[in-house]
């Protein structure tokens, strides 16, 4: 699977929300787009992934 556009190695079958937190993202300040669709953060338990899916995983920062 790609995460922001980098091929990364996860085993088919791994939920959404076991993947982001590997990757150290913390869902409350994320949005995530699987296969140029948004995935609700109510299914990120439930989105189970495979070797061809597309993430972009966009961080919220703030500031002024």
């Amino acid at each position: 699977m790609t995460i922001n556009g980098v091929n990364k190695d996860y085993p088919e079958g791994i939920s959404l929300a076991e993947v982001l937190k590997q990757e150290g993202y913390q869902k409350e300040r994320i949005a995530v787009e699987r296969n140029e669709e948004i995935v609700p953060k109510a299914e990120y338990d439930k989105v189970v992934l495979t070797s061809t899916d597309h993430l972009e995983v966009v961080r919220f920062v703030g500031g002024g």
